[in-house]
C-alpha cells in the first residue's frame, strides 16, 4: 500500500478490511456478503442522546442512504482553536466493532486540517456500498479528559441489477476483483462460523465475449487489461468446461466448473451423493490425495467435503473425485495479489528541448507495466523518441528533447490499478539579462545604449516611435545576445525615448535619452576663502549670480539641515541669482553654508564661510589657589569663545558671601589670568569673579568662585610632655594653641629625630621650660613625620623606634592657612620601658558575688596594667583551674575567664595574681552558680478548724546553691484531683489555708522557690484534711488599707555622657512615685519643647531622652524634672559632644563669627575642666 502523501490538508487510507463470511446454518441460501461489518445494537444508541450540546464537535455526521453499490460520505468536524494536539477519533459500527481496521476498497478514512480557520476536519467514505454495510454507526472523538459521541444511521436500499453467475474472468484475474473473500480471516465471521463464500456478484463485463468477437492479435491486450496472466490456460479450460456435462447417478450434486482462492488462502470441495455407502476417492492432476494437515476430509450425512489449506501456486491444477466409476471435476485457480500503482504519475511542465522524465512506483519489483499516451500504447523501440527505465519498484518514462507537439496525457497502468499524468511542453521566455538604461549625457558627450536578452536573435531600434537605420552618425552593433547602439558625439535633437524590439517576441526594452548642460557658481565678488564677516544683531544678505540649462535647482544648507525660503535664515532665488538672508544674526550663525546647483546636466556645490563677531563667553569660575591673612591668589581660564575677536583682557570684582554688592578691583585691563587681591578682612568669606574684554565689548561676569576666607597659621601648641615610653615606642601629650585663630584647627603632625652631631649641646635641664627653637642644630630634612594622616587628638603614640636610641619631638598645629611654628621637648627622650608595677582594676559588678544560672554562659574581662609583659595566673579554691572546662585567654591589658555551659561545680572562690618582675598584684572573685531547689522536705497538716488548715514543712536539702526566697502552696479536692494554687512567693515554712468548702476532703503540696525558680517537684501531704460541716465561725481579721502615696524620687540617676558628633545620643534614669509623676526635660535649665531633634520617651518608670545626631551645640547640662501632687525631684548630668566643627568649617557654614568665638570658648572650658 502505499504511503500518504503530505499535502495541505493531511489524508491516511487504510489497508481494505476482512470480509465477513455466512455459514449455511445462518441461512446459506441468501446473498453473499463481501463485507459485512455487524448490525449496531439499539440500545447504545438510546443510551447517547445526540440532542445533547457537544463539547467536541462543531459539526456531526448525519444519517443517509444509499443504494447497492453507490457511494456515500459522513463528515465530522472538531474545532481545534483550545487544543494543543489533534484529537482522537474513532468509527464504529454497531456496539464495538472498530472500522479502522476494516478500511479498504469499500472503506475510507480521512483526516485534514485547515490552518486559517483551525479545524479539524475527519470523514468517512463508503464505496460501492452493499446490503451488509447498513446499520447504526457511531462517531467518537476524545481530547486528555474530553469526550464527545454521536450516532448515526446508514440505509442501503437494493439494485436492481444481480448477478449469480460465476465471474469467469475473476478465476484468471490477479487483482482484488474477483472472490476477494476467498482465504482471508474476518473476526466476525469466525464468530459467527460462517462458510468461505463461493459464488461473486456477475462481472460487469464477459471477457469471453471480448475474446470471442476479438482479433486474435488483441488477446494480450484484453488480458492485461482485464489482469489475466495465463491467456493459453485460460482458453484451454474453457474450452474444457464448455463441454456438455452428464446427469450423474452417483453424485445428487458436482463440484462446480471452477473455484479460485488467494494464495496462502483455503479452498472447499463439496459434492452430494446419492449413495453414502458409495467409496468416494480425490484426484489433483491425476494423482490421488491422501489425508494430511494440507488436504482435510470431512463427512456431512451424504456430503463429502475436501479442505486445501495455505494454498500454493503448486496447488492451481485439475481437480476430480470418483465415485464407483464416475467422477466430477472442477478446476483449482491460485492468484496472486494484484500490482498496485504505490506513488502515482506527477503532472509536468517544460520547455522545448528540456529532457523529461515521468516516474511512478508499482508494489512489486520488475513488474509488468505498460505505457500510453493520450491511450495509445508506448513501445520500448530503440529507435522511438521515447525510452523507459526499470529500476526496480520504479518505472520511469524519458524523453530526451522535449518537443511542441508533446503536450499529451501520459499513463501507466498495471494488473491493479493505473495512474496518468499531464505533460505541459512551451516555449521558453524571452528574459532580459540587461536592459537599457535611461542616460543624460552632456552635449558633445557619447550615447551608447547597450542591452542583453537571453535568446540570440535579430531586434529593431526605435527612437520616439520611429525605426531607426544605421549611418555615418549613428552605429548599430549585434553580437551574440548584446544589442548596443552608439551616437558619438550628442546634438540636441537626439533626445527622446529609444527602444529595442527582439524579433519574433512581443517584447520592447525602452530607456530615455536626455542631452544637458551643467549648472555654474560665480563667487568672484567674495573674500578670502570666500569669508563673510558681518557684526552680531545686524542683517546680512548675500546675492550670488548662476548659471545652467535648465535652469537648476538652489539648495542653501548647514550641516545636515536644509535652508527654508521662510524664517529667521532664509534662502532667496531667482532665475540668475540665489540670496542668503539673515535677520538679526548671532554668535551660532557663524560656520559654513553650502550652496548647491543641481539640474539632469549635474552640480556645482561652494561652502561660504559666514563670521559673526561678538563679545566673548564669561570665563569659567576662577579658582582661589592660596590665601593668607588678608590677601589671595586668584587663576582662571580664558573663555571657550572669544566672540570671534581677539581677547584684549579682563575686569576682576570681588564681594563679601553675605553680601550682594560687588566692587571691581582693577581699572586697567589685565592681560594675565592671574591676580592677588589684598585688603582683605581675616575670618571673612569673600568671592570673587572675572570679565573677559575683546574689541565688540565685555562679557558677562563669570559664576562666582567658592567662597573662601583670609586666614593666618595658629600659634604653637603648648604643654608638650611625655605620657609613656616602651622599648619600641614613645607616646607623647599636649595641649592645644593658645591662639587659633579664624582658621580654626584642622589636627597636629608630629615629628621626631634621632641623636646626632651637637645633640648634647645647650640642652635645658629644665623641664617645664617650653622651647620654639630647637636645642642643638638639626637639618629640616632629618625630621621624620610620624603621622602620616593629620590627627584631632593631643596625645599620639610614635611606634617603631630602636630600643636604648634617644629623640627628640616637636609638634606642629595645621589648620586651612597652614603649619604652625613646631613645639619642641625639652630634653632627649630615651627609647626604653619604665617598670609599671601591677594593678588589677577589678570591674565594680565583680567585686560582689557574681551569680549565674545553671547552663549560661560566663565570660569575664579583667582588666589590668603593668610593664613590661605583666604574667597572669588563676586559682579556684587555693587549687589550679581545670582548663579542660574553663577557658582562660590573657592579654597585655586584660585577662578572661569563659564558660561556655556553667555548672554547679563552677562555683566558687578564683583568685587572680598578676606579676611584673618581683611585683605581684593580686584579686579574687566569687563566682556562685545557682539551680532551681529541690522540693520541701516533709508537709504536715498541723490542725484543721472550721474552713481553715493549718500546715507547716521543712525547708528543702538542696537550695539550689542559692537561698531559698519563698513556697508555692496548692490544695486539691480528693474527688477530683486538680490542683489550684492559693497562695505564691510565701517566705515562711508554716501558713493557714482559708475558705476551703466545708464537707470536702483535702490534700495540699508545697513548692521551694529561689532566684532561679520553682522546684521541679513539689512534697504533698500524705494525709487529707476534712472540713466537717459543724465547727466554729471564724471571724476574719480587720485591716486597713495600705496607702501607696509616694512623691517623686529617683531611683536611677542620670550620668555624665560623651556623645560623638553625627551619632543619635541617649540620656537615662528611672523614677518612682504615687501618682504617677510628670516628667520635664532641661538644657542648661530651659525646658526643652516642640524640638525636632529631641524625643522623650518614658515606660514603666524609665525616663529616656533621644538627641539626634547631636552636634557640639547640644553639648551641655541635662535635668530630668518629675512632679506630682506630693512634691518634685530633679536630676541632672553633663554631655560632651566629641568630634565637633572646626571654625572654619562653621565660618565656611555661615555661622556669624562673635556665635562661633563664645562656642569655641566654652569648648575650651569644657575640656579644662575635664582635665
Amino acid at each position: 500500500m502505499p504511503e500518504p502523501t503530505k499535502k495541505d490538508e493531511t489524508e491516511t487510507q487504510s489497508a481494505p478490511p476482512p470480509p465477513e463470511q455466512k455459514t449455511p446454518q445462518d441461512g446459506g441460501t441468501g446473498k453473499d456478503k463481501v463485507w459485512s461489518i455487524g448490525e449496531g445494537a439499539p440500545e447504545e444508541s438510546e443510551k447517547r442522546d445526540d440532542s445533547q450540546m457537544s463539547t467536541l464537535f462543531i459539526e456531526k455526521p448525519q444519517s443517509g442512504s444509499v443504494s447497492v453499490g453507490g457511494n456515500i460520505t459522513f463528515i465530522a468536524k472538531v474545532e481545534a482553536k483550545d487544543l494543543l494536539r489533534k484529537p482522537n477519533v474513532k468509527w464504529f459500527k454497531g456496539k464495538w466493532m472498530d472500522l479502522a481496521s476494516k478500511a479498504g476498497k469499500h472503506l475510507q478514512l480521512k483526516e485534514s486540517f485547515e490552518r486559517h480557520t483551525k479545524i479539524h476536519t475527519f470523514e468517512m467514505h463508503i464505496i460501492k456500498a452493499k446490503e451488509n454495510f447498513a446499520g447504526n454507526y457511531r462517531c467518537e472523538v476524545s481530547y486528555k479528559d474530553k469526550f464527545d459521541s454521536c450516532s448515526f444511521d446508514l440505509e442501503v436500499t437494493e439494485s436492481s441489477q444481480a448477478a449469480q453467475s460465476i465471474d469467469i474472468r475473476s478465476a484468471f484475474k490477479r487483482s482484488g476483483e474477483g472472490q476477494e473473500d476467498a482465504g482471508e480471516l474476518d473476526f466476525s465471521g469466525l464468530l459467527k462460523r460462517r462458510e468461505i463464500k463461493q459464488q461473486e456478484e456477475e462481472p460487469e463485463v464477459d471477457v469471453w465475449e471480448l475474446l470471442k468477437n476479438a482479433n486474435p492479435s488483441e488477446y494480450e491486450k484484453i488480458a492485461f487489461q482485464y489482469g489475466i496472466t495465463d491467456l493459453r490456460g485460460m482458453l484451454k479450460r474453457l474450452k474444457r468446461m464448455r463441454r456438455e456435462v452428464k446427469k450423474s447417478a452417483a453424485f445428487a450434486k458436482g463440484l462446480d466448473p471452477a473455484y479460485q482462492v488467494d494464495k496462502g488462502g483455503k479452498v472447499r470441495f463439496m459434492v452430494e451423493l446419492a449413495d453414502p455407502t458409495v467409496e468416494l476417492k480425490w484426484y489433483k492432476n491425476g494423482q490421488e490425495i491422501r489425508p494430511s494437515a494440507k488436504y482435510i476430509f470431512e463427512h456431512k450425512g451424504n456430503q463429502r467435503i475436501l479442505f486445501i489449506n495455505n494454498c500454493t501456486m503448486a496447488d492451481d491444477a485439475r481437480y476430480y473425485v470418483t465415485a464407483g466409476d464416475e467422477k466430477c471435476s472442477t478446476e483449482l485457480f491460485v492468484r496472486d495479489p494484484p500490482i498496485l500503482v504505490t506513488k502515482s504519475l506527477e503532472d509536468t511542465s517544460t520547455y522545448v528541448g528540456e529532457r523529461v522524465e515521468l516516474s511512478c512506483e508499482v508494489s512489486e519489483e520488475n513488474a509488468n507495466v505498460k505505457w500510453f499516451r493520450n491511450g495509445v500504447e508506448l513501445s520500448d523501440d530503440p529507435h522511438s523518441r521515447y525510452r523507459i527505465k526499470v529500476e526496480g519498484k520504479k518505472h520511469t518514462l524519458i524523453i530526451e528533447e522535449a518537443a511542441k507537439n508533446d503536450n499529451a496525457t501520459y499513463s501507466v497502468m498495471t494488473t491493479g490499478g493505473q495512474s496518468e499524468a499531464k505533460l505541459s511542453v512551451d516555449l521558453r521566455p524571452l528574459k532580459i539579462s540587461l536592459a537599457l538604461e535611461d542616460q543624460t549625457v552632456r552635449l558633445g558627450q557619447e550615447i551608447h545604449l547597450k542591452c542583453e536578452i537571453s535568446e540570440n536573435v535579430e531586434g529593431k531600434w526605435y527612437k520616439n516611435g520611429q525605426l531607426v537605420e544605421a549611418s555615418d552618425r549613428v552605429k548599430l552593433y549585434h553580437k551574440g545576445r548584446i544589442h548596443r547602439f552608439v551616437i558619438a558625439s550628442s546634438a540636441v535633437d537626439d533626445e527622446g525615448e529609444y527602444m529595442f524590439v527582439p524579433d519574433a517576441y512581443n517584447i520592447n526594452i525602452p530607456c530615455k535619452v536626455h542631452v544637458v548642460d551643467p549648472p555654474k557658481l560665480h563667487l568672484d565678488g567674495l573674500g578670502e576663502n570666500n569669508t563673510v564677516t558681518v557684526v552680531a544683531g545686524s542683517k546680512l544678505r548675500l546675492e550670488i549670480p548662476i548659471t545652467g540649462e535648465p535652469t537648476p535647482k538652489v539648495v542653501w544648507s548647514r550641516g545636515d539641515k536644509g535652508i527654508t525660503d521662510s524664517g529667521r535664515i532664509r534662502a532667496e532665488t531667482y532665475p540668475d541669482s540665489s540670496c542668503l538672508v539673515i535677520d538679526a544674526a548671532e554668535r551660532e550663525d557663524s560656520g559654513p553654508f553650502r550652496i548647491t546647483l543641481k539640474n539632469e546636466a549635474g552640480e556645482d556645490t561652494a561652502l561660504i564661510n559666514i563670521k559673526v563677531v561678538d563679545v566673548p563667553d564669561p570665563p569659567q569660575a576662577p579658582n582661589v589657589t592660596e590665601v593668607g591673612e588678608d590677601w589671595c591668589v586668584m587663576t582662571w581660564e580664558p573663555p571657550a569663545n572669544d566672540g570671534g575677536s581677539p581677547i584684549l583682557g579682563y575686569f576682576i570684582e570681588r564681594k563679601k558671601k553675605q553680601s550682594s554688592r560687588w566692587m571691581r578691583l582693577n581699572f586697567e585691563l589685565i592681560k594675565e589670568t592671574t591676580f592677588e587681591p589684598k585688603k582683605m578682612i581675616e575670618g571673612v568669606a569673600y568671592e570673587v569673579r572675572v570679565f573677559a574684554v575683546n574689541a565688540i565689548g565685555i562679557s558677562k561676569p563669570s559664576m562666582p568662585s567658592k567662597s573662601f576666607v583670609p586666614l593666618a597659621v595658629t600659634s604653637p601648641p603648648t604643654l608638650l610632655a611625655v605620657d609613656g615610653v616602651t622599648d619600641t615606642s614613645v607616646t607623647m601629650k599636649w595641649r592645644p594653641p593658645d591662639h587659633i585663630g579664624a582658621a580654626g584647627l584642622d589636627g597636629y603632625v608630629v615629628e621626631y629625630c634621632f641623636e646626632g652631631n651637637g645633640f648634647s649641646q645647650g640642652i635645658s635641664t629644665d623641664l617645664s621650660e617650653e622651647l620654639l627653637e630647637p636645642p642643638f642644630h638639626v637639618e629640616a630634612d632629618e625630621w621624620i613625620v610620624a603621622n602620616p594622616e593629620l590627627t584631632d587628638k593631643t596625645k599620639f603614640t610614635i611606634n617603631g623606634l630602636p630600643t636604648g636610641s634617644k629623640i627628640l619631638v616637636r609638634v606642629k598645629a595645621v589648620n586651612a592657612a597652614g603649619e604652625s611654628e613646631p613645639r619642641y621637648h625639652p630634653q632627649p627622650i630615651l627609647v626604653k620601658e619604665v617598670i609599671e608595677p601591677p594593678k588589677i582594676r577589678l570591674p565594680r559588678h565583680l567585686k560582689q558575688t557574681y551569680t549565674r544560672r545553671v547552663g549560661e554562659t560566663v565570660n569575664l574581662v579583667i582588666p589590668f596594667q603593668g610593664r613590661p609583659r605583666a604574667k597572669v595566673s588563676w586559682e579556684k579554691n587555693g587549687s589550679p583551674i581545670d582548663k579542660n572546662h574553663i577557658n582562660i585567654r590573657n592579654t597585655e591589658n586584660d585577662t578572661i575567664i569563659f564558660i561556655r555551659k556553667a555548672e554547679r561545680c563552677h562555683s566558687g572562690e578564683y583568685d587572680m595574681k598578676v606579676e611584673v618582675e618581683n611585683l605581684v598584684d593580686k584579686a579574687t572573685i566569687d563566682i556562685q552558680i545557682v539551680d532551681r531547689p529541690g522540693p520541701p522536705e516533709i508537709v504536715i497538716i498541723d490542725d484543721v478548724w472550721g474552713e481553715n488548715v493549718n500546715l507547716s514543712w521543712k525547708p528543702p536539702k538542696d537550695d539550689g546553691n542559692a537561698a531559698i526566697t519563698g513556697y508555692t502552696i496548692q490544695k486539691a479536692d480528693k474527688k477530683s484531683m486538680e490542683w489550684f494554687t492559693v497562695m505564691e512567693h510565701y517566705h515562711r515554712t508554716s501558713a493557714t489555708i482559708n475558705e476551703l468548702i466545708i464537707g470536702n476532703e483535702y490534700y495540699f503540696r508545697v513548692f521551694a522557690e529561689n532566684m532561679c525558680g520553682l522546684s521541679e517537684d513539689a512534697t504533698m501531704t500524705k494525709e487529707s484534711a476534712l472540713i466537717a460541716k459543724d465547727g466554729k465561725v471564724y471571724k476574719y481579721p480587720v485591716y486597713n488599707d495600705f496607702d501607696f502615696t509616694e512623691r517623686p524620687m529617683f531611683t536611677q540617676p542620670l550620668v555624665n555622657t560623651f556623645a560623638v558628633a553625627g551619632y543619635n545620643a541617649t540620656l537615662n534614669c528611672s523614677v518612682r512615685g504615687n501618682p504617677k509623676p510628670k516628667i520635664t526635660w532641661l538644657k542648661n535649665k530651659v525646658i526643652i519643647m516642640n524640638d525636632p531633634r529631641y524625643r522623650m520617651f518614658s515606660n514603666q518608670g524609665v525616663c529616656t531622652l533621644e538627641i539626634r545626631k547631636p552636634s557640639p551645640y547640644d553639648g551641655g547640662t541635662y535635668t530630668c524634672r518629675a512632679v506630682n501632687t506630693l512634691g518634685e525631684a530633679e536630676v541632672e548630668c553633663k554631655l560632651e559632644v566629641k568630634g565637633g566643627l572646626s571654625f572654619f568649617r562653621l565660618l565656611m557654614d555661615g555661622v556669624p563669627p562673635h556665635i562661633i568665638d563664645s562656642y569655641m570658648r566654652e569648648v575650651q572650658a569644657d575640656k579644662t575642666e575635664g582635665k
